[in-house]
């Protein structure tokens, strides 16, 4: 497959897909983190996922739906490799590792959205920013975010003066610090010890199902940190 692969870049607040976009690709990515989140018709929006070099964005490229009411949005820069969809879809129609492996990226990924769907309703605000901190810190090479408080506000689906108020106390503990458009993790493992179990619950599943003897074998093809690296 490697001849099909186009490497693209994921600038940051890049649209991957709309809500309705036909999904002509299946980006596998290599770097940098993609949001997926629904927006509903007032305007309002909620995260339900988030993916990294773990995994890929366009499922609804092989499981046959063409299009998803949801959209993918680039919330840390980064690079990936893309397979246009007809291709995807013979390699599907053989028996090959290709298939069971998007197969488990699907179920991890179906894991994550309905524990963020107990943690959206079960959770504090608090445990819930800590939940999304390690997520994304899990998808990156460093402790650092790039990301304001507006947008943990609409990734959360909360007001942004309630984020302000959680990343208070989180900073006021010497667990974070945050400025105007970042935040960096002091103690990490204290932010661990405040998060609820979702954050748990979700890495164990992917870990699980992603783990080597899971990928047939897969390993990945590591570059610089600024050219494509393939965390396939």
């Amino acid at each position: 497959m490697r001849p099909d692969l186009e490497p693209v870049p994921l600038p940051l607040g890049w649209t991957v897909y709309g809500a309705g976009d036909r999904h002509e690709y299946l980006y596998f990515l290599t770097a940098g983190i993609v949001s997926r989140f629904y927006l509903t018709a007032n305007g309002a929006s909620t995260e339900f996922a988030v993916t990294g070099s773990e995994g890929v964005i366009g499922v609804a490229s092989f499981l046959g739906g063409e299009y998803m009411p949801s959209h993918a949005v680039v919330l840390s820069a980064g690079y990936a490799y893309r397979l246009g969809a007809d291709l995807l879809r013979n390699e599907v129609e053989h028996d090959g590792p290709m298939p069971h492996l998007l197969l488990r990226h699907t179920q991890a990924l179906i894991a994550q959205t309905a524990q963020i769907a107990v943690c959206n309703r079960h959770h504090s605000l608090e445990q819930q920013m800590c939940r999304w901190i390690l997520s994304c810190l899990d998808r990156l090479p460093s402790n650092e975010l790039t990301v304001t408080q507006e947008q943990i506000a609409n990734m959360l689906g909360v007001r942004r003066e309630s984020v302000t108020e959680a990343a208070g106390k989180l900073q006021e503990a010497g667990l974070i610090h945050h400025g105007r458009g970042h935040i960096a993790v002091l103690d990490r493992s204290q932010l661990e010890a405040r998060v609820c179990e979702c954050y748990a619950v979700v890495k164990r599943e992917y870990g699980r199902l992603l783990r080597p003897e899971n990928t047939f074998g897969y390993a990945g093809v590591h570059g610089t940190r600024h050219q494509y690296r393939a965390g396939w």
